[in-house]
């Protein structure tokens, strides 16, 4: 009997030792977690340096092909059949259908 009583008071030690420590285990856990995400984490300190290095790449892109847009745009209008431009008319006919003036003389450049 008397250790039977023995385990009841070590079972109620511990559960009130438990008791004490849970609220702050778990709140450690919790701060644990939330740094280890803050900084390791896909959206981390450490991920942010990497999604600079891509904005940078994608800015570039964009600019690149913004710039051969403006040109396509340019080249479109200059095709526009009420205003065609004489010379570009001119450099699309000889460039698709192999054709020159008689006065011409093509070098090949290959």
């Amino acid at each position: 009997m008397v250790t039977h009583q023995r385990a009841i008071r070590k079972t109620g030690r511990f559960r009130a030792v438990i008791r004490r420590a849970g609220l702050p285990t778990l709140a450690i856990l919790a701060i644990s977690f939330f740094g280890y995400y803050a900084v390791l984490g896909p959206n981390g300190v450490l991920a942010y340096r990497e999604y600079t290095r891509q904005l940078e790449k994608r800015q570039a892109e964009y600019a690149r092909l913004d710039k051969q847009r403006a040109e396509m745009r340019n080249r479109v209008a200059l095709l526009d059949p009420k205003r065609a431009d004489p010379d570009m008319v001119d450099e699309l006919v000889r460039k698709e259908l192999n054709v020159a003036h008689p006065d011409e003389v093509i070098v090949p450049l290959r």
